[in-house]
């Protein structure tokens, strides 16, 4: 009976982990359930550790808890109990802790800073909250200074300093003019991560009066700006202008030209500096240069390499930033500045430090009376932190003994509990860095078995997939588990079912006989309960005759079919498809019950149909291409494109419209079936002509519709069944009065480029849409759902602007209004956008892996925080990678698979897995920006599966009676090899097989002799490998044991025709042919005779060429020794005799000719011309038959 390992089924309130201790219960989360089981309080929601609150607002002091019975609350500030009923400004929320502090109505914010903590309390133990931090916002004035205009000459450097007021949240800084517009900035001129303006060198473009910098506190939404800063820049000629009115002739004068300046930092100073830094935080480094010309940035990493794919370049390149920043980025940074009369260079010793973050978490724990569990509290930081226990919110050393309770540092060992020991306890662990305080319950219940999936539930199923019936459960202590087919059936056992912790039951291939009642019994000690359902198996769903390609000639007919096949108590749907979009809405596409059929086919219906049919269980397709040629020219009636239109008149001119009118030019034998009219905006886009209108064929006026402050002209298109006529003359013009605009701009949208900013874009109105001279755009936000006031801000006739300075990913209000100088459109529609997304910032929790078979998995992880995600949620990737084969032992180079799941998946399979082998993966989650943090790595094994075939089978040393086999082992076992299995049986001369032999061989063998095989037969073996699991695919070879040479001696002396008088006489006349021929040979070459090949050997005397090959089929013309080389040997078998699968069985031996009879490269026969030669060992495919004539001759010469 297979058995898997918890995983969670398809509905949504089955299984909810609220431990994972091995002994612990889970408990589903099921809404009945939880209301009638008793829980201690656990903490639901709670402000932030440092929490700094707008002055001018309420503050709010979140604390939500739940449990059975439902839980009290109660405050302390800084330490000691805070009584709310005795400060007529606090109030606590109906059924929950927060607590809501009257600043609005006279309070003061200052009077309420301090550390708060909330406690949630109930008869089964008390949780309490972070430690709260309350600070109110301070967003102080710009300090008066007397500002000094900077004067500076071309090329030197130059920095403004802004030097913002210190607010609580600091505050955003960014540079601009009078006119609310950023001051551009370059590799010349940037901001820096003080605030401050860096010049590397000014030009005399940066002369202005308007540099002011702004302050931006977010708390209170305010903006502050400092005193505009004036900067004149002198260039070397006006100085020397200057200098030349005021000297005489006779003095020498002039200013120096600009020089070109190596780099000097302007920030970092000196040649070394150090910073701190957090884990998890982003580091910033930053290096800005003077210098002329403007030097360029580098960044490097004394003895390592900068971090892959956590590495960024910002302010074009003087800013390094490092996000998600870990103790192994600590080091030496070196930025060096560099232009083309030197460099110079910086520093920067990073050390990241950390504050403490989980290991190990201590998770809530369930039990059942008398049995025992842990609790674990593990985390790290630099410096390592220190671990306290709390119980109930109070120090475990002064807290009431629990007998089952032990304390040994980290751990809280409990054992054989009663339900008295039900209580929350608290791990803190801190450096100097900050803390961590985790909650979690010890619940100790005695329930009996409930089950939760509702009675004679009904599962449809398509056959041969799987069926997963649901017994959702609970119990303390856990029940057990077992399901029966039909009412009075046997309990289910066998491989055809998989039994899943959470009581579900698979039948991994439903078949029909799979249909029926299924019933879950559940029992503990303390009870039994029992629930049906139904499962239904229903045929597939076919498409039995799929759709065909088609040719077919323009202005045709066309039919596609689509006859299908379906469970009958299945209602399908059939839709058709071009281009895997929808049929175009035209009367000639007509669908039918089992086809589609295409009217007066047209160029545009060339392309791919598809044929789809759903049902509530199933879906398939087929696709066909349909290809649209021209007809046959038929010597018919010549038709032509209509002539244009003529004689265009404007009436009735009012100032939203006017009448036009034309005459029709000639049809060209075919009808005109509409008029297009088009206009032109001569104030706006001279030259360019806009769609209008259109209109009947039959209709030669038409009234337009104006918009105001446009010159039209216009003009008309005529248009029938082969094509648009040439355009008409344009006809007078007529210009509309100005308005104020009539509509706002289109597709407003608020999408962030960066995790601080809002990017606001919209479709500019075009020309005409203006309605007036001077568009201009209103640009209004504000967060969603924080009741802020609207911030706007107009800007010129442009389709984009940047809000800077926002939260990380939170929701905003967008609206874009057009104005020009006759006023504003109306109020426009509202649009929801969001600031820029960062990357995720936790990792998928909780990542388990149930191994279904050797070569598929199933992983599941628990979804993490929106909250975290920190932009738009695409989906879920998982990396997973073999570490190792278990029967190999070997490590080969690790290459990564990545699957990925898209939306809120929080489960996934993967395929493709080698047996027993071990494997690592992990998850990450994924958003707009890019990929979160990885889990933890998760490794898991794979069970043995069944080999791949033996490597090889060699058969070699072939006797009378034995053969000799070696073979090599599988190249994938897949598992441990527990045996070989050989099978062979014997081949006659007609190829019948013979009766089957199987032995099995130790896994630990590499070859073997079989002995007692008959003589000359041949043989054809099986043999393949087993494991546990069964047996691999097999590997085939065939060989021959040797002839008996006394058989052969006997059969030669019965049938000897060497004796007879006319093989005699035959043999005497082919030798006398031979003869003749070789004087012939002999008395050509004595004459000095050539071939072609002989003569161009005399011309060139080439070395490389070599004479004709006796086994070419020619005679060669060389020398006599060449003419007296011995004749190769053929041979059907390899030296080794190994014998191959792909060899032919076919051979002489088969058909008689004789162990002697031996064939050329080329397949000549040349048995006949050899010497006689001493006896070889037997080839392995000789035959038992009498010898041949050739044997006969070869004995005689």
């Amino acid at each position: 009976m297979m058995k898997k390992k918890s995983i969670p089924a398809s509905k949504p309130f089955l299984i909810l982990f609220l431990c994972q201790i091995i002994s612990a219960l889970d408990v589903p989360l099921d809404s009945k359930l939880l209301e009638e089981l008793s829980q201690p309080p656990t903490i639901t929601h709670q402000s932030p550790k440092d929490y700094i609150v707008d002055p001018r607002e309420n503050i709010v002091i979140q604390c939500e808890a739940k449990g059975k019975p439902p839980p009290s609350f109660s405050w302390t500030r800084n330490g000691t109990h805070f009584d709310i009923d005795k400060d007529a400004q606090v109030t606590m929320k109906p059924n929950s802790g927060t607590l809501v502090v009257n600043i609005m109505n006279g309070g003061k914010a200052e009077a309420y800073e301090g550390v708060y903590q909330c406690t949630a309390r109930n008869e089964r133990g008390a949780a309490i909250s972070n430690n709260i931090v309350i600070r109110p916002s301070r967003s102080p004035l710009w300090t008066k200074e007397k500002l000094e205009p900077h004067q500076v000459r071309e090329g030197d450097s130059l920095v403004l300093h802004c030097r913002p007021p210190v607010g609580l949240p600091p505050p955003i800084i960014f540079w601009m003019d009078n006119a609310f517009q950023r001051l551009p900035q370059s590799e010349r001129v940037s901001q820096g991560l003080n605030g401050d303006l860096y010049f590397s060198n000014v030009q005399p473009e940066d002369t202005r009066e308007d540099y002011i910098c702004y302050a931006r506190f977010n708390h209170t939404q305010t903006i502050q700006q400092k005193q505009p800063i004036s900067v004149k820049v002198f260039s070397m000629d006006s100085l020397n202008d200057t200098i030349a009115a005021n000297l005489s002739d006779t003095d020498i004068y002039g200013a120096k030209p600009v020089t070109e300046r190596q780099p000097v930092l302007l920030t970092p100073t000196g040649s070394t500096s150090t910073k701190v830094e957090l884990r998890g935080n982003v580091l910033l480094l930053e290096c800005i240069a003077a210098g002329l010309p403007t030097p360029v940035i580098r960044w490097i990493k004394e003895g390592g390499e900068l971090p892959a794919n956590r590495t960024f370049f910002e302010n074009f390149k003087k800013t390094l930033k490092i996000i998600d920043v870990s103790e192994a980025d600590s080091g030496n940074y070196k930025c060096i500045a560099r232009n083309t009369l030197g460099s110079v260079h910086h520093v920067i010793s990073v050390t990241v430090k950390a504050a403490p973050y989980w290991i190990t978490a201590p998770r809530n724990l369930v039990l059942s009376p008398g049995e025992d569990g842990t609790l674990i509290c593990r985390a790290n930081g630099n410096p390592k932190p220190s671990i306290s226990w709390l119980a109930n919110g109070v120090p475990i050393a002064i807290a009431p003994e629990d007998p089952s309770r032990k304390v040994d540092g980290d751990t809280i060992i409990f054992s054989h509990v009663q339900e008295r020991s039900s209580a929350v306890y608290q791990c803190n662990a801190s450096n100097e860095y900050g803390y961590l305080l985790a909650n979690a319950f010890v619940n100790v219940l005695a329930e009996p078995p409930r089950i939760l999936t509702p009675a004679n539930k009904l599962y449809q199923v398509i056959a041969d997939s799987p069926a997963l019936l649901d017994c959702a459960y609970f119990g303390s202590p856990k029940p057990e588990i077992e399901w029966f087919k039909g009412v009075k059936g046997s309990i289910l056992r066998g491989n055809e079912y998989v039994f899943h912790d959470n009581g579900t039951l698979e039948i991994p291939v439903a078949q029909k006989d799979s249909t029926g009642t299924y019933t879950c019994v559940a029992r503990n000690e303390l009870g039994k309960i029992q629930n049906e359902v139904r499962l239904e198996i229903k045929d597939p769903t076919m498409i039995i005759k799929q759709p065909e390609y088609k040719v077919v000639q323009r202005y045709g007919q066309v039919s596609f079919e689509c006859i299908i096949k379906h469970d009958s108590t299945l209602l399908p749907t059939v839709i058709w498809l071009k281009d895997n979009d929808e049929l175009p809405d035209d009367e000639r596409f007509l669908v039918g019950k089992d086809n589609l059929t295409i009217m007066n086919v047209t160029d545009k219906d060339d392309g791919t149909y598809t044929c789809i049919v759903n049902t509530t269980l199933d879906s398939v397709s087929a696709s066909a291409v349909l290809t649209v040629v021209a007809a046959p020219p038929t010597p018919a009636i010549i038709y032509a494109r209509p002539n244009p239109p003529f004689d265009l008149e404007l009436t009735g001119q009012l100032e939203r419209s006017i009448e036009l009118s034309w005459i029709p030019g000639d049809e060209n034998n075919s009808p005109i079936t509409h008029f297009v009219i088009e206009y032109e905006d001569g104030l706006h886009e001279p030259g360019v002509w806009h769609y209008q209108t259109e209109v009947p064929g039959t209709q030669t006026t038409v009234q337009l519709k104006l918009s105001p402050y446009v010159n039209y002209s216009f003009r008309v298109v005529a248009v029938n069944k082969i094509g648009r006529s040439q355009p008409s003359e344009p006809s007078e013009q007529y210009l509309t009065k100005s308005a104020s605009p009539d509509e706002n701009p289109a597709n407003v949208q608020g999408i962030g480029s960066e995790p601080d900013n809002l990017v606001i874009t919209w479709e500019s109105l075009k020309g005409f849409q203006s309605n007036g001279p001077g568009l201009q755009y209103k640009v209004s936000w504000r967060q969603k759902d924080v009741d802020d006031e609207w911030t706007s801000v107009i800007v010129a006739n442009v389709s984009k602007y940047i809000v800077s300075g926002t939260p990380t990913f939170v929701p905003y209000e967008i609206k874009v209004q057009a104005l020009n100088d006759l006023g504003y459109a109306p109020e426009p529609s509202e649009v929801i956008g969001h600031s820029g997304e960062d990357l995720p910032m936790v990792a998928p929790g909780n990542v388990q892996v149930h191994v279904i078979n050797s070569t598929l998995a199933k992983v599941h992880w628990d979804p993490v925080p929106l909250k975290t995600v920190r932009g738009h949620l695409q989906g879920y990737k998982v990396y997973y990678w073999k570490v190792q084969s278990l029967s190999r032992r070997s490590r080969r180079h690790v290459e990564k698979n990545i699957l990925t799941f898209r939306g809120n998946k929080t489960f996934g399979m993967l395929p493709g897995l080698e047996p027993y082998s071990s494997y690592k993966l992990n998850v990450r989650v994924v958003n707009g920006k890019g990929e979160g943090p990885a889990s933890p790595d998760k490794l898991f094994k794979t069970p043995e599966g069944v080999p791949s075939s033996p490597s090889y089978l060699k058969i070699t040393n072939p006797t009378l009676d034995s053969l000799t086999l070696e073979w090599g082992s599988p190249t994938h076992p897949n598992g441990v090899l527990t045996s070989y299995i050989l099978k062979f049986q014997p081949i006659n001369n007609t190829h019948e097989l013979g009766p089957l032999v199987e032995i099995r061989i130790p896994a630990n063998e590499s070859s073997l002799i079989l002995k007692n095989l008959n003589y000359s037969t041949r043989y054809k073996f099986y043999f393949n490998a087993q494991t546990s699991v069964g047996s691999g695919s097999q590997i085939t070879e065939e060989a021959v044991t040797i002839m008996d040479e006394g058989k052969m001696a006997m059969a030669s002396r019965q049938v000897d025709i060497a004796t007879q008088g006319w093989f005699i006489g035959l043999m005497c006349a082919v030798a006398l042919l031979i003869l003749i021929l070789l004087i012939v040979c002999f008395i050509r070459r004595n004459k000095g005779g050539k071939y072609p090949v002989k003569e161009k050997e005399d011309a060139h005397a080439d070395p490389e060429i070599q004479p004709m090959k006796e086994d070419d089929g020619t005679f060669g013309e060389y020398s006599d020794a060449e003419d007296h080389k011995p004749l190769k040997k053929g041979s059907r078998t390899p030296s080794d005799r190994t014998v191959k699968k792909e060899d032919s069985d076919d051979s002489l031996v088969d058909y008689g000719e004789g162990v002697n009879g031996q064939f050329n490269e080329d397949g000549s026969f040349i048995g006949q011309y050899s010497g006689k030669k001493e006896k070889e060992p037997a080839e392995g495919n000789e035959s038992s038959e009498a010898p041949s004539p050739v044997n006969a001759m070869n004995s005689f010469v």
